[in-house]
């Protein structure tokens, strides 16, 4: 049973990401995918947060823009998950922000208001209220306004993301180690096994972190992502996979996908990946009712394992 649980379109991601929504659930239903997660990013509150691609024409029209568009991507899913209800299992979401923590109030208000959401993915995109991810001047100025170093940017990355675990619980941790996208050493191993001078205290933190997603049963995705954008491992790395499992962490999969072209992009690596760690099965969630909700209640959830040789068999790729 194929399935990513983090997904973007042009439609509702302009700038950002290509394709209207049921461009990406037809490509995703031919490509053997039987639960597909929607996770339009959130709006976002400030006019400090637009990206350079949201100052033209205006920053105020990008800004106003936000929180109407969110709306309307919730219409566009329920209308989706209707009518291909008989082809795939789609489950709705969004992909939740933490800039500052006024953020953690805006999330769970968002999920809150309206019963067709399913869940949110907690997600990190900036240190110290800077895009980490975006370019590699923003990445310097996150690095400079952290104090100066790689080292302090990972420090504040991961007590940032500490806080928002707290705060949010999320059932779905996205791309954990975001951090290392523009990162002057992609590869480096943070454990107790590599030689980065600063490894102690960043590992810590990441062992904090990751004891704290399986206290209260979250799952990390594994986003292939990484590997389109040229990193060797898809997120988490390695070192930081495998101390997840050994404290009993679960996966979920997603490929995180900006579009009907990266849908399902690098799958076979990343399942391959994981079976090189000893996974064998992956985690996903089943809503009943399916299609829609109930007199306006939300959803009960299901957690679903799914087998990796069953994935793979589902793919058609």
């Amino acid at each position: 049973m194929a399935f990513t649980m983090h997904s973007h379109s042009g439609q509702f991601c302009p700038g950002h990401a290509k394709d209207e929504l049921e461009e990406v659930v037809k490509h995703a239903i031919s490509v053997g995918y039987k639960t597909l997660g929607l996770t339009e990013h959130m709006p976002r509150t400030e006019l400090s947060d637009l990206y350079p691609e949201e100052l033209t024409p205006s920053p105020e029209q990008s800004l106003s823009e936000l929180t109407p568009r969110h709306k309307s991507y919730l219409l566009e899913a329920q209308r989706l998950q209707q009518k291909y209800a008989s082809q795939i299992h789609i489950l709705i979401g969004f992909e939740g922000e933490w800039i500052r923590p006024a953020y953690g109030s805006l999330v769970q208000e968002l999920y809150s208001a309206d019963s067709c959401i399913d869940y949110f993915i907690g997600s990190i995109h900036h240190a110290a209220g800077v895009p980490i991810d975006f370019d590699k001047e923003m990445f310097l100025a996150a690095k400079e306004k952290c104090g100066g170093t790689e080292e302090k940017l990972y420090a504040v990355y991961f007590d940032e993301q500490f806080e928002m675990l707290k705060f949010l619980r999320p059932k779905v941790v996205g791309h954990f180690d975001l951090i290392r996208l523009l990162s002057d050493e992609t590869g480096r191993d943070l454990s107790p096994a590599g030689s980065w001078a600063g490894k102690e205290e960043i590992w810590s933190k990441i062992v904090r972190n990751l004891e704290f997603v399986v206290g209260y049963g979250g799952w990390l995705e594994c986003n292939t992502s990484a590997l389109r954008k040229g990193l060797d491992e898809p997120y988490p790395a390695r070192p930081i996979a495998e101390k997840f499992l050994e404290l009993g962490g679960r996966f979920t999969f997603s490929d995180d996908s900006h579009g009907i072209a990266q849908v399902a992009t690098n799958y076979v690596r990343g399942l391959d990946y994981l079976e090189s760690l000893g996974v064998k099965e992956l985690w996903t969630l089943e809503r009943s009712t399916h299609p829609g909700t109930q007199n306006g209640e939300r959803a009960q959830l299901t957690e679903k394992s799914v087998p990796i040789s069953e994935f793979r068999a589902d793919l058609k790729l």
